[in-house]
């Protein structure tokens, strides 16, 4: 399977793609500018409102709407951290690590917002979800810099694996190495791609995350709330850090800024991956070159289509997302309709998480598959459905069929949901349900003839227009075409585009060049 990573630098936002053997799989759209709120940004705020019904706290972190800070978001040692922060802030700490591993005073899981916060408190966090619809950015207090191979997460003593590294030798070799390098204070959760990986490398990462927390360290001091402290260094090689892996077979990129700075990443940490990078520089766009927009605009519609007629329809509401699946004109293929419906559902299964992963689509998740008596036939489309999205990154759950039919998921929700606008106004009303009147637009045909004609003179003239609209020049005796002929003393021929809307037309000399008016 070719695993490719597009990159294209649009007006304002970076666009990059995963394509499967060709395929649109993955969308990412980071904007370029703006005061924008992103995933992992810290910043030091203020608080604004401790909302006791809700165990929580409102945040002002600078942006148009105050961050949401749950109890349980502070993180256990919360309190070293607030103190940590604060003599900072007054220039009273020395040292970027002045602070112990024995953290002992930590917060109760089941205390209260109250009791830990107050109005106008100086409170140090990070953005753990970007503000979505009405809502702000959710935040969280329990600080973490995530590296390559590593996390580094401050004001703890705990040294975490991911769970998907399953090897018990590899994983005991891993922790004892961290635990031998991570300075006191600090915890560290150990990512997958760590695996088999070089203790040189680790500690290469390690240190760059130690320089991130000492400039955030620098930044603290003598600063007011609200204020920006620390952002990704670069969304693109955030993004890249996170997505790529071993089955890429090439990167794509047509910024030579952006290419370049890839191209160091890849030195830097994947440099088995350096020769599959390329610099697109051709004239064609990037996303054209590789079939991306037409894929894009297909693929986020309202209506989805699949192989053999069937389709899927996506409904998004503020509460939820609902998917229905239909086998639309598919012909019978199998005897009976339970097995033809089986292998729609399959189907569906993978397109749907598909449409997840592209739309970005989280919270909760409806689908309505088509009906199956069989117990043994909707249990392969819940296990079809679960192997289907174990390519997710995102954290997700989902649930056996109800009584109904209905297969609900869980995803989770961190940036606003990708949408496209698939639906534009119409080119001969310009959007307001009028177009003009036949004879109006026939006489200003003939204007756009009469002043082309009076700045160049053309031996003949063809007109490509909508079939109606050459149908009504040609109708009668003398019809339009041969009064304009005589008129202008010009032969005027016509042409009929069936790919043009009802009022485009276009005028092209002898040669068929284009005359623009």
């Amino acid at each position: 399977m070719n695993i490719e990573l597009v990159i294209q630098s649009a007006e304002k936002s970076i666009d990059i793609v995963v394509l499967k053997d060709g395929r649109l799989t993955e969308l990412h759209q980071l904007p370029k500018h703006g005061n924008t709120c992103s995933v992992f940004d810290i910043y030091l705020g203020q608080v604004k409102k401790v909302a006791s019904s809700m165990n929580s706290a409102f945040v002002d972190i600078g942006q148009d709407k105050d961050a949401f800070l749950h109890y349980n978001d502070l993180g256990p040692n919360f309190k070293y951290e607030s103190k940590y922060v604060l003599d900072t802030i007054n220039n009273s700490n020395t040292k970027w690590n002045s602070f112990k591993n024995n953290f002992k005073d930590i917060l109760p899981k089941d205390g209260l917002m109250e009791d830990v916060l107050k109005k106008n408190d100086t409170i140090l966090v990070q953005v753990s979800k970007e503000p979505i619809s009405t809502k702000g950015p959710r935040v969280v207090a329990e600080i973490s810099l995530a590296g390559r191979y590593l996390v580094l997460v401050p004001f703890s003593n705990r040294v975490s694996i991911s769970q998907k590294i399953k090897d018990e030798k590899e994983k005991k070799r891993l922790i004892r190495l961290m635990k031998s390098i991570v300075p006191e204070g600090f915890g560290v959760v150990i990512r997958t791609v760590a695996q088999n990986k070089k203790v040189v490398d680790l500690d290469t990462d390690l240190r760059n995350l130690i320089r991130r927390w000492i400039d955030v360290y620098k930044k603290l001091k003598g600063v007011k709330p609200p204020k920006l402290i620390s952002v990704e260094r670069s969304k693109v090689l955030s993004l890249l850090r996170d997505i790529l892996n071993d089955q890429f077979t090439k990167i794509s990129v047509d910024n030579k800024e952006i290419f370049e700075e890839v191209k160091l990443y890849l030195q830097k940490f994947v440099p088995e991956k350096e020769n599959i990078l390329t610099h697109h520089s051709a004239k064609k766009s990037l996303f054209n070159f590789y079939n991306v927009e037409k894929q894009i605009k297909t693929s986020f519609g309202k209506s989805v289509s699949m192989k053999k007629g069937a389709y899927l329809v996506i409904e998004h509401t503020e509460a939820m997302h609902v998917i229905d699946v239909n086998s639309g004109n598919r012909t019978n293929k199998h005897e009976t309709q339970e097995q033809n419906a089986l292998e729609v559902n399959l189907q569906a299964a993978a397109e749907v998480a598909r449409q997840l992963r592209l739309r970005d689509m989280g919270g909760i998740i409806v689908v309505d598959f088509i009906d199956m008596h069989l117990a043994e036939n909707r249990k392969k489309v819940t296990e079809a459905l679960r192997d289907y999205m174990k390519e997710d990154r995102a954290k997700h759950k989902v649930l056996p069929p109800s009584r109904f039919g209905l297969i609900e998921i869980t995803r989770q929700r961190v940036r606003p949901q990708i949408t496209i606008k698939t639906r534009e106004n119409c080119p001969s009303c310009k959007g307001s349900g009028e177009i003009e009147a036949p004879i109006v637009f026939i006489e200003q045909l003939k204007d756009k003839l009469s002043v082309i004609l009076q700045k160049k003179k053309y031996s003949s003239i063809t007109l490509s227009a909508h079939p109606f609209i050459i149908a009504f020049l040609k109708k009668g005796f003398p019809s339009f075409q041969i009064k304009w002929s005589f008129q202008n003393k010009v032969l005027l021929y016509l042409n009929e585009k069936h790919s043009y809307s009802l009022l485009q037309y276009n005028f092209y000399d002898n040669l068929g060049k284009h005359i623009s008016i």
